[in-house]
């Protein structure tokens, strides 16, 4: 049995429980591996109407991927490593997002990186106040990932590009607002739960909702969609270099600070993608970086400032958002051909 997760059935539900707290939650493969072989079983089980995904108490829901080996992986130039990681956790978020019946996700605290593939890919998606769900991939030379490009590309206006560059985080009413999320229940998660497990309906979720709180993105949506209308990086830079105001000093800060390569790419893919992707499509574009990220990347040299070192202080491969080429970006996001991974579910 694996104590880093904990599966198994209650009345009508299955359960699953992240149980990692000391680690924020943080997947790693085998967890995915073991997510994806209870969604197999589930799916034909008829005695399970509906499935709980939560996390242990404490600070995360999921605060992203267990990182730690692929640095070491990629300091040792095994770059199959994490191609064939990420294969596996891809085709897990692709069976979720089809999954057959309802999932059931409480978010609380962080839910970032593949915490959103875990958490955001379900039926009914539950924030409280603590919530804070966030895609901050371009800060470690990583691409918005696990079907993230697909909730950004679908986020309302240009919201998609200013939520994947900059990794903002975004409170309950964001969260919602943005896609990421759909059922505001501040309390009695506990009583929810086992209505759930007793009935396996999930009318109660939407009985149990309460209005969602204001939404600060929505407040800024003009301002954002202005300054990220550009088509690619350098012209988001140049938009943002004078912005006068909260919104454009974040997004100047954040361009400073995140890997441009990661972001030039982040831009392309929701371009791509457009307005109503698959998430076959968005799983796709994504895995055309992620499996190149470490050999031709910024993602060793990402998590070395950011994780292992933590001297905040990394050496990025261009000098700024000016500086990445669309030969650059063509090159990172070319098709992987033999390489690309395998998303069949059971459509």
């Amino acid at each position: 049995m694996n104590d880093d997760i904990h599966i198994r059935t209650e009345g009508r539900a299955g359960r699953i429980t992240l149980n990692r707290p000391k680690a924020l939650n943080a997947l790693t493969w085998e967890m995915c591996l073991a997510v994806e072989e209870a969604l197999d079983d589930w799916r034909l089980r008829d005695d399970v109407h509906v499935v709980l995904i939560d996390g242990a108490e404490g600070r995360a829901f999921c605060a992203g991927g267990d990182i730690v080996a692929m640095y070491e992986a990629g300091r040792e130039a095994r770059w199959d490593y994490g191609q064939r990681f990420w294969a596996d956790e891809y085709r897990m978020n692709a069976k979720l997002f089809h999954f057959p019946k309802p999932v059931v996700t409480f978010l609380h605290g962080f839910t970032m990186g593949g915490g959103v593939g875990v958490g955001c890919h379900g039926s009914h998606r539950i924030v409280r106040d603590d919530s804070r769900i966030a895609m901050p991939e371009c800060g470690i030379g990583l691409v918005p990932d696990v079907g993230g490009s697909l909730l950004l590309a679908r986020a309302p206006g240009r919201l998609g590009e200013y939520l994947g560059m900059t990794g903002a985080r975004m409170g309950p009413g964001d969260a919602i607002h943005a896609g990421f999320a759909d059922h505001y229940i501040p309390e009695g998660w506990d009583a929810l739960r086992a209505d759930l497990i007793e009935t396996g309906d999930v009318a109660a979720v939407d009985a149990t909702a309460r209005p969602a709180p204001d939404a600060p993105l929505a407040a800024d949506r003009s301002r954002i969609d202005t300054l990220f209308a550009g088509e690619t990086l350098g012209d988001i830079a140049r938009a943002v270099a004078d912005a006068d105001g909260p919104v454009g000093d974040a997004a100047r800060g954040a361009l400073g600070r995140n890997a441009p390569l990661s972001m030039a790419c982040a831009v392309e893919i929701l371009h791509r993608l457009g307005d109503d992707p698959t998430i076959e499509a968005a799983l796709g574009q994504e895995a055309r970086f992620t499996f190149r990220a470490a050999e031709h990347g910024d993602f060793v040299e990402g998590i070395r400032a950011q994780i292992i070192d933590k001297d905040r202080a990394p050496r990025w491969r261009h000098d700024g958002p000016q500086s990445v080429t669309g030969a650059d970006v063509s090159r990172m996001l070319r098709p992987l051909g033999p390489l690309a991974p395998n998303l069949e579910t059971w459509k």
